[in-house]
């Protein structure tokens, strides 16, 4: 996607934005999954197609990755 087309950022209105590649919270693909994006005015990180928080995609996501691993890690170590 071009510059140009990411939805403008939710507190300065700047339509200048560059995708996250990586993150804390998803690695690599967290920030593909949700079109994270980084405003060039204000470094704000929101959902670059519909200009909203990404904040709840993110707990949810991170609950449903921490959920699948400890179960996987439980049944892992019972065998």
């Amino acid at each position: 996607m071009a510059e140009s087309e990411y939805a403008a950022c939710p507190s300065c209105s700047e339509r200048k934005a560059t995708k996250v590649s990586f993150t804390w919270w998803g690695g690599v693909i967290g920030p593909s999954l949700f079109t994270h994006v980084k405003c060039g005015g204000c470094g704000t990180c929101y959902n670059g197609k519909t200009g909203k928080s990404n904040a709840t995609a993110i707990v949810v996501y991170t609950i449903v990755v921490l959920a699948v691993f400890g179960t996987l890690g439980w049944y892992v170590s019972t065998i």
